[in-house]
This record gives structure tokens, sequence and C-alpha cells, in this order.
């Protein structure tokens, strides 16, 4: 085709005009506007205003359609054309019919996309395979060792520290079988977006010493020196100074993942050190979700440093994915389902922070970072102990060693008290029977949420421990029948249940109960959950 120098077309051959409908006379632009593409047309046409406008030559690749609807691909070409004497004269172009490049390109992109599609779904299935095999092994692992001397200890008479050790045993797998179980629990509920966290201004001092300490014996075991400093307190560490806005047990949580990893890639013998120390946060946008921190956005940065195996270039950055391990063969030296890591980027994130992992390699150890923002002065309180909010006031993971010590000094903390404990399983019933004895308490054991009701008027209990999932009628159902009774009215109560989401909490909590508890409960969580709630309630009878 051929125009002249405002755009009307002065020629235009056979093909063209078959195709267009184009006629001389008529202004090119016109005649894109009825065959163009709706989605193309705005750009052409403002991309050829462009080249009218100017000298240089025009190139676009576009969709028209023709008298019968159908659609294809036009490259289309223009120069301008000038005189002698260098006057515009119009300008000349083609138009090519490129329907069958495009519908190739377009196929040969789809394959490119189902192929990658395919290797990432593949990867995705390897990666699940490989979890599965490895949650297989870490599971029946803990599963060996208990029922192994289970067994023994039924069937033989063994000295008192051949005894002693088979129980260690036991206890040991059986905390970690119940930390693998929590860690596939917090990875769901992160998945899903389910993940609540109950937040307020906590000493992060106080977190990270909790967690050193619940690890400590870990590190004694492998002669690891775990070592603990706080920037500027050679002295007394000051609590105000490092005041945070999030999650104690979660932090907790955080801290004590780090520190499980460091100490299980650490050689014996080697060295763990944990330094707390004030930085400059960056950007605040990178905290603006909690506008609480100081105005030059200080933070407060956790360092956790080992001498271990350190991390390779290649892996270092998955190294907070989930399911993801450097080593996941079987002949691989460390156990773990590779949750952990993971669990720790989003608790961190969650709460405003951030986290990274450095290492220079192989066998030259690791660093992992954490910071969070301040809390702003003004907005904290002194304190040196944890405080959480009272649906977790009993968390175990906060619990002392000290705790379970005072408890069993004294054994009759609970003399006199009637317990009313109802769960549909026998072992957990002649468990918590017997424990609770072993306290002085009187247990009533019932297996039914009817068979509580029945007895409840006659036994009247100090305290109700009910299970959440039972036939016929559940723990909701148990404690709010309860509670419509004058007697039951404000009767101290506990869910302990298996079921451990944050949502199963909520709920217990809105039914009626005054404490929710996770299985496998601890001692010490147990019994001095019920201390404080017959000590609360004597106060207030007594007020």
């Amino acid at each position: 085709f051929v125009t002249d120098s405002q755009g009307f077309c002065i020629y235009s051959n056979p093909r063209c005009q078959e195709k267009w409908g184009l006629q001389p006379g008529e202004p090119l632009s016109s005649q894109w506007e009825r065959t163009i593409h709706s989605e193309d047309q705005s750009r052409i046409l403002a991309d050829w205003t462009a080249y009218l406008q100017g000298n240089n030559g025009f190139s676009a690749e576009f969709r028209t359609h023709t008298g019968n609807e159908n659609t294809y691909w036009v490259q289309m070409y223009a120069a301008p054309m000038f005189s002698e004497q260098g006057a515009p004269l119009g300008h000349v172009g083609t138009c090519e019919d490129i329907t069958e490049r495009k519908l190739a390109e377009a196929a040969q992109s789809q394959i490119i996309q189902e192929q990658a599609a395919r290797r990432e779904a593949e990867a995705a299935n390897r990666m699940k395979d490989e979890f599965l095999a490895v949650l297989s092994h870490e599971l029946r692992t803990p599963l060996n060792s208990m029922l192994g001397w289970s067994r023994l200890l039924r069937s033989k008479k063994f000295d008192e520290a051949t005894t002693a050790r088979a129980l260690e045993t036991i206890e040991r797998n059986a905390a970690t079988q119940a930390q693998l179980i929590e860690d596939i629990l917090d990875v769901s509920q992160i998945i899903r977006g389910k993940l609540r966290l109950n937040l307020c201004p906590i000493s992060l001092t106080s977190v990270v010493e909790a967690a050193i300490t619940s690890m400590r014996p870990t590190a004694d075991a492998k002669s690891i020196n775990l070592k603990f400093e706080v920037d500027g307190s050679e002295t007394e560490i000051d609590h105000q100074q490092w005041m945070v806005y999030g999650d104690p047990v979660r932090l907790q949580q955080v801290v004590w993942n780090l520190l499980s990893n460091a100490i299980k890639f650490t050689s014996d013998g080697g060295q763990v050190q944990v330094r707390l120390s004030h930085v400059q946060g960056g950007h605040p946008d990178d905290y603006s979700s909690f506008k609480l921190q100081s105005s030059d956005s200080r933070c407060a940065q956790v360092t956790v440093t080992d001498t271990g195996k350190g991390i390779s270039p290649e892996f270092l950055p998955y190294v907070f994915d989930r399911f993801r391990q450097a080593d996941s063969t079987t002949t691989r030296a460390h156990s773990g389902l590779g949750l952990g890591l993971a669990i720790v980027r989003h608790l961190v994130e969650l709460q405003g922070g951030r986290v990274q992992a450095d290492s220079p390699g192989d066998d030259q150890g690791a660093t992992f970072t954490i910071r969070l923002p301040l809390v702003n002065g003004d907005r904290t309180r002194a304190t040196e102990e944890i405080v959480l909010p009272s649906s977790h006031a009993l968390t175990s993971s906060l619990l002392t060693p000290s705790t379970t010590e005072t408890l069993r000094e004294h054994p009759a903390l609970l003399t006199s008290r009637k317990i009313l404990i109802v769960d549909d399983e026998p072992d957990t019933r002649d468990f918590l029977a017997f424990l609770l004895r072993q306290y002085g308490a009187t247990a009533v054991v019932v297996s039914s949420a009817s068979e509580a009701l029945a007895v409840f008027e006659s036994v009247k209990p100090d305290l109700v421990i009910s299970d959440i999932s039972m036939p016929e009628q559940d723990g909701y159902s148990l404690i709010q029948q309860l509670r419509s009774l004058e007697s039951g009215e404000d009767i101290p109560a506990i869910a302990l249940t298996a079921n451990s989401r944050e949502h199963d909490r909520d709920q217990a909590l809105a039914a009626g109960f005054h404490v929710y508890l996770a299985k496998p409960v601890q001692e010490a969580e147990l019994v001095s959950a019920i201390v404080q709630m017959l000590e609360r309630r004597g106060v207030e009878a007594r007020g």
C-alpha cells in the first residue's frame, strides 16, 4: 500500500484490498479501526500516529479480523517517502500474514510452559516423596526405642540404673515424636494462613534465656560450649531495653529451633554463641504493620553462631524452604523433617521481623540472625518475666525445670481435692488418675460426657478435666451443660485434648473451659494449672 503525506491511501494491491477492504482515497487509520483487534487497537493507532509525526520507520505485529470474523496476525512495515528535495511525499508499506508463525510460536510456548510445569510437578512430587520417607523414618525411629525398652521392662527385672536409663530413653523419644507432630501442625497452619499469635510487649532477653536454659542439657551432653552475650550488660541485664512486641511462646520456639539446629549440626566439643544486640532496623516500612518501633527504627538482633557443619552455597538460598533438606538421602547424618527453619522464618515475619542465614560453606559453621523492631519506651512495662495472655498462661514451653522440682517437693498439694476426669481413652484416664493421686487428690474417672453429668451432683468435684473428642457428646457439649447447672456454673474446668490447633483452643475457651492444654501434657504443666485455678477460686470465694 501507498499513502500520501497525510496518511490517505492512494494505492493498495488486490491482496491488501481483500484483507482490509482498503480502497484508494480512504485514510488507512479508519480501516484499521474497523479491522484491527480491539485489544491491539489503541496501541497500534497510537504508534501509527507517532510514526506519521516523525521520520522513522514503522514496524508492528497485531491481530486483525476479516468480514467473516476470522482473526489473523499481521506484521506491518512502513517507511516515509521523500522527494529529491527532501519534501515528504507519503508512505509505503507492506502487510504480511504471520498467523501460522504465531500459532507455531504459541504452540511452542505452550509446550515450554507444560514442560516447566511438569518439571515443577515432578520436583514437588520428589520433595513430597522424600518428605514422606523422612517422616516415616522420623516417626518410626523413636517408636523403636520406646517399644523396645517398654517390652524389656515388662519381661525382665533390671537394676535401678538400667531402669532409669530405659525410662529416660522412652521419655526422650516420646518428646521427639511430639515435637515432630507439633512441627507438622505448625506448618499446616502456616500453609493455610491459620496460624495466629498472642501478641504483647515482651522482654526478648527473658525469651532467649528460657530457650537457652531448655537447650543447655543437650549442649552439655555433646560438650558444646553454649555462650550467651548481651551487648552493654557486663553486670546486670536491663530487660526494659529489650522489649519487643510478639508472642512469647512463639518467640521462644524460634530461638529454641535455631539453638536446636546449631547444637545438632555442631560436633562434640564445638561452640554455639547467642548474642543479643541493638542495631538499626532499616527502612521503617519494613515494620509498618506494628507501628511500635522507636523513632530511629532500632531493632533487637539475636545472632546464633555455631562452629558446625555449615551450609553449602548451593543450598543456602533454600535453607528456609519447607520440606527442604541439604541431605534427604538414607545415608544422612542428622535427623529431622526439614520444617524447623521454615517455621522460624514464618514466625519471625509474622511478628514484624526478618531472619537470614549466612555460612562461608561446608564445615565452616553458620550464623542465623533475627531482627525484631523494639517497642517504644512509653509502651513498655518494667518486668523480668514473660507475661502471657490468660489463655496461654500455663503453656509448657515456659515452665522451668525448678517448677517440676517444686511440685515434687510438695506431694500433698491437692490433698482433699476432688477432681473429675472425663476421657474415653482408658490409658489416659488411668494415667491422669494415678498422677493426681500422687499429689493427694481424689480422682473420679468417667468415660463419657453422659457419665460425667450423671455423677456430677453427687461427686461435687472441685475441678473438671475433660477430653474434647468423645463419642456421642463431646467436651464442648459437656462444659456447656455443666455451666447451665447452678453447681457447675463456676466450676474450674480444663480442656485436655489432642486437638491442638489454634481454632481448637479458641473454641474450648469460648465453650466455657478456663484452661486449654494439648496432649501430650507435662506433669508440671497440668499440676501447676490445677493448683493455680484452685488457688484463684479460693481467693475469689474468700473475697
